[in-house]
Order: structure tokens, then sequence, then C-alpha cells
């Protein structure tokens, strides 16, 4: 039987009709697969399609839904119930600090009708249940990605639990009445505990339960208290570098003298007689020691014969020179109508952001325990399913299940620690010593060797013609984030490199580029420079970059159409729901902080931004002064809508957090390079913002919505060098485009 031909589909159309419905994850293992990659990448070298071709891929993969797996839906996979009423649940995503394991919480908790105070959390790993893919956290998609998957599993326990405890006391199911861990039908009660500590045989799970209406809801929208609270409060809250195991011991790891540099000859050396040495361990292009303390291990490093070869010799200088926007086309990424021609005054400006650590308090730090089941690694890590994967492929452990991950509490992650090298480290010498074995990096260690946030320049030109913006053209350059072979090579990814086949783009290093204002006029162009320097996630992506751009300039637009910075943002507010949001947070913002009254103190002014990041909407209003040359945030209000709040005072964390490490990059950090290597091993030569010069942060919360939309991690954190340039401008008459901003 001859099959009918089907019809074949351009790249193009193959784009916008996946656009529809393909989600960024999908995006990921399409490519990662390989699937028509070598055609794709020949039917990219047709020049004018190729441009179409990639603006529909790069439209879908920046605008589509954040990447998720489903999670389980049995709910005794999410909670365990003791006896005495106490409520386990286990969740799949990483405490970092940013308060994700109270919200999550939260929500189970309501749906669940669960007492608060009964309510303890327990941390997933990769054997607890969940497809490992789902224990990823990352670009602020916790709540959004497991909001309605816990809730419905949450109402099935609930539903469960009801229909047992009429079971047992032969009450109308209809007439028992769930609160706080218990039902009750009149005088009669019966606690959750006593429910399940009476069952016997099989629970029957229904499938269908009945979701609550906002109305119902007792504990999502309120600022309850953290669930980790006790334990941090008290030192029980284990991180990487508390992990202990008895017998375990001390290991430490040569590192190159410039990036790039391969270890090409090894051997032990003097080392193995150095004191509490237990192993020396060399694999190829590794080496380090194992001892019975972290100094002895440390010391016994020295006395390794090591040779290594190669690596870049490439200076500071030499970085900022490639962060130049070349002069041929780079790949278009979203555009509307025409830049070329537009009417109007016509306004340039660039701006640079350097590379920047990622400064978190608790360094990389990862315990690796062998035994006849496989290996154990217990780490501070946002990426247990990376640290799995990654670690069975570069160790040749099947299958997969046989590497467990344990995560425990991040002492801060900002995207450095979705890495897996210290897992990787700790496993080797665990095997090569035959003992349980503990690996934590010093902090110049984490300063110098861990990838850092790419160096980008932007270059925006636009027209503004009778108070109303009639073109934007926005280019950028930046290195690795997604194509970093670093990167890459934790996902397991090898061959051709399919974001740059087929995008043509760092997608991620391009998050926050697009235009959201309403711009009849926009073309946005990505460029890519590979340095031989590690570069990757740091916290809010590209975003943090792209949003200080793009925002610094549409206040330059402001100017050039004569237009108070606060206006000109609402003249041209997108059109729809999303133009309704940022109306509202800016004029929430206006509100609180005076802008229209002139609310600035003498000697102050103020500077405003607004983004929207991750599905939230954000608008910040900045008050600095200048002194010296010496610029000073004294104030600052923040306006955000992330859709639903789902605990205000999370959320009030994470924005002044955010507002705080924003102004850190925003006034002192620059990470450097010379000779090959960094210039800055700890933060006598990497100054971070000070209590001292931390200002007031008002919050302002904002619900938009009757479930939550976007992310609160990240999407601030952009808005701050604009609002703080913009209100540097407005204080002085003098616009300042690179960061870290100065005067001086």
């Amino acid at each position: 039987m001859t099959k009918k031909p089907q019809p074949v589909l351009t790249l193009e159309e193959a784009a916008k009709r996946e656009q529809r419905k393909i989600s960024r994850r999908r995006f990921l293992l399409v490519l990662g697969g390989g699937v028509g990659v070598v055609a794709v990448g020949a039917y990219l070298a047709r020049d004018t399609i190729a441009v179409e071709a990639r603006l529909a891929f790069n439209q879908v993969f920046l605008n589509a839904d954040t990447p998720s797996t489903a999670p389980p839906t049995q709910p005794l996979v999410w909670f365990r119930i003791d006896a005495d009423n106490t409520a386990h649940l286990i969740i799949p995503k990483i405490e970092m600090g940013q308060g994700i394991h109270t919200a999550l919480a939260q929500i189970a908790a309501d749906e669940a009708d669960l007492a608060w105070e009964t309510v303890r959390v327990i941390q997933a790993d990769t054997h607890s249940g969940f497809d490992p893919e789902i224990l990823f956290t990352f670009g602020s998609s916790s709540v959004t990605s497991l909001y309605a998957p816990i809730r419905q599993v949450a109402a099935s326990l609930r539903e469960m639990l009801r229909a047992e405890a009429a079971r047992q006391t032969g009450i109308d199911a209809a007439t028992l009445v769930a609160s706080n861990s218990a039902f009750t039908a009149g005088e009669r009660a019966i606690t959750y505990g006593e429910v399940v500590a009476a069952k016997q045989g099989e629970w029957s799970i229904p499938s269908n339960a009945r979701l609550k209406t906002p109305s119902e809801r007792t504990l999502i929208g309120k600022s309850v208290p953290r669930v980790d609270l006790y334990a941090k409060l008290t030192g029980r809250a284990v991180y990487g570098a508390d992990a202990r195991v008895e017998g375990m011991a001390y290991g430490a790891v040569a590192r190159p003298p410039r990036y790039e540099a391969v270890l090409t000859r090894a051997s032990a050396g003097t080392a193995e007689s150095s004191p509490g040495v237990i192993a020396v361990v060399i694999e190829p292009g590794f080496a380090g020691v194992v001892a019975d303390s972290r100094a002895h291990a440390r010391a016994a490093l020295a006395l390794l014969d090591l040779e290594w070869t190669g690596g870049t010799t490439i200076n500071q200088a030499e970085i900022d020179a490639r962060m130049t926007i070349p002069p041929e086309r780079g790949t278009l990424i979203q555009r509307a109508g025409s830049v070329d021609g537009a009417a109007g005054t016509r306004i340039e400006a660039s701006y640079y952001t350097p590379m920047a650590a990622h400064a978190h308090l608790e360094a990389q730090s990862a315990l690796a325990e062998f035994s006849a089941d496989g290996v154990t690694i217990t780490t501070s890590t946002q990426a247990p399913n990376l640290t799995q994967s990654y670690i069975a492929s570069a160790m040749q452990i099947t299958p997969v299940e046989n590497v467990r991950v344990i995560p425990v509490y991040v002492g801060g992650g900002f995207g450095r620690k979705a890495g897996s090298d210290v897992g990787l480290e700790a496993a080797l010498l665990a095997r090569g010593a035959g003992v349980p074995v503990h690996v934590a990096w010093t902090r110049e260690e984490d300063m110098l060797y861990g990838f850092r946030r790419p160096p980008t320049r932007n270059a925006l030109s636009g027209t503004v013609e009778n108070g109303r913006i009639t073109s934007i053209r926005h280019e950028l350059i930046s290195s690795d984030v997604l194509l970093s072979p670093e990167v890459r090579a934790t996902f397991g990814t090898s061959g051709p490199n399919f974001f740059e086949t087929v995008l043509g783009s760092d997608p991620l290093a391009a998050y926050g580029s697009q235009i959201h204002y309403s711009v009849p006029n926009i073309a946005v162009i990505y460029h890519h420079e590979h340095l031989p320097i590690p570069t990757a996630y740091w916290r809010g992506l590209g975003s943090f970059a792209n949003t200080f751009a793009i925002e610094s300039f549409i206040d330059e637009l402001a100017f050039a159409a004569g237009a108070d910075p606060l206006d000109f943002r609402l003249a041209h507010l997108p059109a729809g729901a999303l133009g309704a949001r940022f109306e509202t947070a800016l004029n929430r913002v206006a509100d609180a902080s005076g802008w229209r009254d002139g609310g600035a103190q003498e000697e102050r002014a103020f500077g405003i931004a607004a983004c929207y990041d991750r599905k939230t909407v954000v608008a910040l209003v900045m008050e600095v002064s200048v002194t010296g040359g010496r610029i000073r945030a004294h104030r600052a209000w923040c306006a955000v809508d992330p859709g639903l709040v789902i605990n205000p005072d999370g959320t009030a964390n994470q924005v002044q957090g955010s507002v705080v490490m924003g102004l850190s990059s925003t006034f002192k950090e620059r990470w450097t390079v010379e000779n090959g290597l960094g210039t800055a091993t700890n933060f006598n030569a990497y100054p971070l913002l000070t209590f001292d010069e931390a200002p007031t942060i008002e919050v302002i919360p904002i619900d938009s919505s009757d479930t939550p939309t976007g992310g609160m991690g990240e999407p601030v954190l952009g808005a701050v060098p604009a609002a703080v340039a913009n209100a540097v401008f407005a204080l002085t008459g003098t616009r300042v485009r690179d960061l870290p901003l100065t005067l001086a």
C-alpha cells in the first residue's frame, strides 16, 4: 500500500504552528535530541528565510510557558500524615533562602485544610518518587509551575481522608467539614492523624476532587511563619557544607593556572607522604587529594607533580573590545513594522554591563558516598536532576538511578548552583579513595573558577515625534549563558550547538531584550560572542543587562520628547490586560513615592523603571543623591504584580533582596580578568553593598488574578540600575550608561 505523501511545511510555517502549543521544555527536548538538526542547519543557510524562521523560533522560546514536567498525582508521594496529626509535605523545589518551601506549603495546606502549625516540609531528592526533572529550581518558576498540581493533589488528599473518615465514623461524607487538619460534624470531630492511624487496606484516591474557590482560601495571600525558620535560627538546618557521615574524609582538587588550560600530565609527586593524606586520585584531566582534614588535603595539592598546557591569556581590555556590536547582521529576535526611515528626532545610546560573580554566602560543597547500590551525593544544588545525570554520564554509572542526589538547604544560588562540578569532584575522589569524601570550595576557588555573569553591550536607537516613540532598534551582544560549554556539558549536550544552529542566539542571554511598550516599529537583534572564560547563569539571566539598557533608553526618549518619564511610559502601554497591569503598577508606585507631588527630598531626585519579566510586572522608583561624585540610593518603592501573591512577607523579602543585590551590582561589582584568570580572589577585591548603604524599601504587592502567573525571584533585579541611572540624570543632567555607575 502506498502511503499518501504528507504536506511539507517550511521551517517558518512549522515554527508558527508550534508557537501555539509548544513549551520551552518541549523545545529543549526536541533540540537536545538532535531531531532534524542537520536538515535545519542546511535550511538556515538560506539567508532570507533563515531570518524569518529564526525570528519565529526565538519568539516561541522567549514567550512560551516556563519549562515544567508533570509532577506525580498520587497524594501519598507528596504527603505523609502521622498519628499525632503532623503533616509532612515532600516538596520537589529547592529552598535557597527565597522562602519557596513556605509558599508551596501554604498552597498545599490551604487546599488540604491543614492546620499550619502541623505542617513540616521535607526536601525531595532524586529517589523520592518525583521525576528528577521537576527538582530543577530555576527561572522563578516554582510557584507558577506547581500551583495547579499541588492544589489538585492536596484536594485529592482532603477528599481521600474525608471518604475514609466517613467510613470510620459512619457519618455521611457530605456533612463532614474539613478544617485545621480535622473533620467535624456537629460536636463529633476526628483528626486527619486519627483517620490515618485507623486506616486498614489500600486508600481510595478520588479522581476529580473539587478545588476551593478564592473566597474559601484561608492561607493563600496571607503572611505566615516560614517553615524553615526554626531550623535556621537554631542552627539545625543542614547545608552542603554541613553534610557529614561516619568515616568521612576531605577532598581538594587541583585547579588550572588559566581558563581552558588542560591537565596533560599528573603524578602523585610527594603528596602521598604528606601528613594526613589518604589517597591521591588522578583521572584524565583531573587530579585531587583525599586527606583526614581539609587543611591537609589542600596542603598536599602543592606537592602533586602536574603539567598544564594551553589555555587563554585574555585580559580585560580584550574582553571589553570584543563586546562591540559588529557591523554585520545578527539574529532578529523581535520585529514590528520597519525601523528604517521612521519619522522623528533620532536618539542613540550604548550601555555596558560587566561580568559579575554570584558572591553567594555558601561556596560550592558536596559529600559523596559509594555503596553497593551506587553513589549518594549530598549537596547544595539548584539542580539535583542535572547533578544526577552529569555524574552518571561522566563516571559511566548505569542506570542513572544508581546516582542518588540529596539536595539540602542552599546558602545562596543565583544560578551558580545549577552547576554540578563539585558533586562530580566529590564522587571521583570518593571512588578513588574508597571512603566517603566531602569537598568544599574555598572562597578563592569560588571567585576564580565558577562561571559568572556574561559581559553585555546594548546599543539602542529610536525616534520620537509629537511626544510618541515612532521606532526602537535594540542590538545586543553577550557572551555565553545557555551556549556555555560548561552548561552544555551539564545538560549532556554534544555535537552541534542546537540553539546556535536553530535559534541563532543564546535565548537566556536574550531574556528581557524584547520591547513591551506600544511602539509601531521595533527591531531587536542579538549577537553572540564566545569568550574563553566561563560565563553562564546569573540571577535574572539576560534580563539584568537588557532591562537596564531598555529602561534607561526609554527615559532618554522621554527627555527628547519633553515628557515626564512616568507619563511617557503610561502613554506607551501595551494593549490589553498586560497594559492594564502596567498602568496599575506604575500608578501605585507613583502614588506611594509621591512622584507627582515632587516627593524627592532636598538635593535628591527620583528615577523610575518598569519591566515585564517571568510574566511579572514591575514598577520601581528609586530616590538617589550625589555627593562628591558618589551616588547613593536612599529610598525605593517597588510595585510587583505576579498575578496572585501567595505570601506577602515572602514577596517583600524577594523584592528587598533583589533591590539590594541589584544596587550592589549597580554601584560596585565588576569582575575582571588578566592573563587568562580572574583578578579578584575574595571580597577584599570584590566589594559588595553593605548594610549601611542599603535604602529603605517599600514593597507594593498587587493581585491581578486568582492564580499566580509570574515569578518573584528575578523580575525586579533589572529595573534597579535603570531607576538609579534615571534618577542620577534627573538630579545632575548627566547620563551614566556603564555599570557599575560612577560620576567620578
